[in-house]
C-alpha cells in the first residue's frame, strides 16, 4: 500500500511539472496552435493506449475492437453535448458513453473472451464492425453524415489532467489484487484457474476496464475535433492504436 501511495505521489509530481511546463511554453509562444494540435493527439491517444494495453498487455487477450468502444464515448458526447451545451452535459455525456460502453463490453466480452489469440481477434473486430454499422443506420447519430458543431469543452489541460487520472487509474489497477489475478490469466490461464481464479471473470473485468477507458478517449476527441462520423472509428483506428501498444511495449505503461 505504501509503496502505491509513494508511486502515484512521483507520478502525480511528474504530471504536475509537465503541466506547469507544457502552459508556461505555451503562455512564451514556444507551443503554437499546431504543436498544441499535436499535444491533444497524443493526450488522446494515451488513453486510449492505456486502456488497450491493460488487455493486450496484461490480459493477454488480442482485441481489436477498440474503436467501436471509442465511438461509443464519441457519439455519447456528440449527442449530449448538443442539447446540453454546458460542462455539467459534458461530463454527464462521458458518464453516459462509459456506461454504454461497460454494458456493449459485458454483452460483446461473455461469449467471445472464450476466444484465444487470432479468434478473439476477429471476434471483437466483428463486434466493432457491428458498433460502427449500427452508428451508421441511426437516426439520432445523423447516419454516415456524422455529428458537426459539437460544444468544445475538451480543451488541452482537461484532456492532459483525464490523461492523468485514467493513467493512473489504470496503474493502480494493474498493481492491484485483480491486476494481479489477471497478469496470472495471462501467463498460464490453467494454472491460474487450478489455484481457483475465476479466468473468465478477470478477462471480462479488463475487457470492461479498457472500454470505458476507450469511451472516455472517444468523448475527448468528439469534444475537441468537434465533428465526428462513422468512418472514423472504423478497423484501421483500431490498429493505429494496436500498433502504438506494441511499439510502447506491450504490457508496459510507460512505453
Amino acid at each position: 500500500m505504501q509503496r502505491n501511495i509513494r508511486a502515484n505521489l512521483i507520478w502525480l509530481g511528474i504530471m504536475v511539472g509537465g503541466f506547469v511546463l507544457i502552459d508556461g511554453l505555451e503562455f512564451t509562444g514556444i507551443i503554437n496552435s499546431f504543436i498544441e494540435n499535436a499535444l491533444v493527439a497524443v493526450g488522446i491517444n494515451i488513453i486510449l493506449a492505456t486502456g488497450l494495453n491493460l488487455i493486450i498487455g496484461f490480459a493477454g487477450q488480442f482485441s481489436l475492437g477498440h474503436a467501436g468502444f471509442m465511438a461509443i464515448g464519441a457519439y455519447a458526447t456528440g449527442i449530449i453535448t448538443q442539447q446540453i451545451a454546458s460542462p455539467v452535459g459534458f461530463w454527464l455525456s462521458i458518464a453516459a458513453g462509459v456506461v454504454v460502453a461497460i454494458i456493449a463490453a459485458i454483452i460483446i466480452g461473455v461469449p467471445t473472451l472464450r476466444l484465444r489469440g487470432d479468434y478473439l481477434a476477429i471476434a471483437t473486430m466483428g463486434a466493432s464492425e457491428i458498433i460502427r454499422v449500427v452508428i451508421n443506420n441511426l437516426k439520432i447519430t445523423n447516419g454516415p453524415a456524422g455529428i458537426f458543431n459539437i460544444p468544445q469543452f475538451a480543451t488541452w489541460p482537461v484532456i492532459y489532467i483525464v490523461m492523468c487520472v485514467t493513467t493512473i487509474a489504470t496503474a493502480n489497477f494493474i498493481h492491484s489484487r485483480a491486476g494481479r489475478a489477471i497478469m496470472s490469466v495471462r501467463e498460464d490461464d490453467i494454472a491460474a484457474e487450478a489455484m481457483g481464479i475465476n479466468t473468465t471473470k478477470w478477462k471480462l473485468a479488463a475487457f470492461v476496464f479498457g472500454a470505458a477507458t476507450a469511451a472516455i478517449g472517444g468523448s475527448m476527441h468528439a469534444s475537441y475535433l468537434q465533428t465526428i462520423a462513422p468512418g472514423d472509428f472504423g478497423i484501421m483506428n483500431s490498429i493505429a492504436l494496436l500498433i502504438i501498444v506494441v511499439l510502447g511495449g506491450s504490457g508496459s505503461l510507460t512505453g
